[in-house]
């Protein structure tokens, strides 16, 4: 089977604003880029005032694909929170500027984490997400984009979440490490969600469930295996998102692990597919 997903960044992980993380993935080699809406610690807003122009120009001047657009701030609100609440207007707030955002920059996909305040601890959780991303996902086909959610949830657990949601824009985001951070096996959860799985994911490596400085490949995330499963789908994904920690400004460890991507992705068969 011919394989050819794009390599890309995730803006948050990397030193600066922006702008920096679209010069830095052109100067890495990388070839897409997906940037977080940003918020109270978590950077400028990304659809500031001419931000959005300028990002365009600049992607189109260096040949970057931005290819999401994510709601990180949501951890900290509650995707979750009770209908009617004021936690809940803000989220709601907070997912229509992901997806207006992502329709400006022309990036096919808006997703959102389920971790901390919008950790999906119990069944009641479940039900009141799938409620949101139900309207969520509507709102994002409205748009032509696809709306995805990033969560530690079971296997069984993940699936039934994208049947209540019951929208054929919605998607599950697969990051490679979170399932061993909670202590799940990536490749039962691979094969379980199968038909929901976004067609970009996250690749990310780790020491016993901490995500360090280890290349990828090096930790105990089973990174290959989990990519060799991915490949071995009939939808195999059309991107490979970068999410180590490059804050630190260690562009040699970023430029390795592209290459060890590359590689990876340059066999004709991948170890055990």
């Amino acid at each position: 089977m011919t394989w050819s997903p794009l390599v890309g960044l995730a803006g948050w992980r990397l030193p600066g604003d922006h702008f920096g993380a679209v010069e830095l993935a052109h100067r890495v080699g990388a070839e897409g880029l997906q940037l977080d809406l940003g918020g109270p610690g978590r950077g400028a807003w990304l659809d500031a005032a001419g931000t959005v122009d300028r990002l365009r120009d600049d992607r189109a001047r260096f040949g970057l694909k931005l290819l999401a657009v994510s709601g990180n701030t949501l951890n900290d609100i509650g995707l979750k929170a009770p209908a009617g609440s004021q936690d809940a207007l803000h989220a709601q707030h907070i997912l229509i500027r992901v997806l207006d955002t992502a329709a400006a920059l022309e990036a096919p996909l808006a997703f959102v984490p389920s971790f901390r305040r919008s950790a999906i601890n119990d069944m009641q959780d479940l039900r009141r997400t799938a409620d949101v991303l139900g309207w969520a996902a509507r709102e994002a086909e409205a748009r032509g984009l696809l709306l995805a959610n990033e969560n530690a949830l079971e296997p069984v657990r993940a699936r039934a979440l994208a049947e209540e949601v019951a929208a054929p824009s919605f998607r599950l985001l697969l990051d490679t490490y979170n399932p061993r951070v909670a202590g799940l096996d990536v490749l039962a959860l691979i094969k379980a969600t199968d038909e929901w799985l976004a067609s970009q994911i996250h690749l990310k490596d780790g020491t016993n469930g901490v995500v360090g400085q280890e290349l990828l490949g090096d930790g105990d995330g089973h990174v290959w295996e989990a990519l060799a499963a991915l490949r071995a789908r009939e939808r195999a994904p059309d991107a490979l998102v970068l999410e180590n920690d490059y804050r630190d400004g260690d562009t040699r460890r970023l430029t390795h692990d592209i290459e060890r991507v590359r590689a990876r992705i340059a066999l004709r068969h991948e170890p055990g597919s």
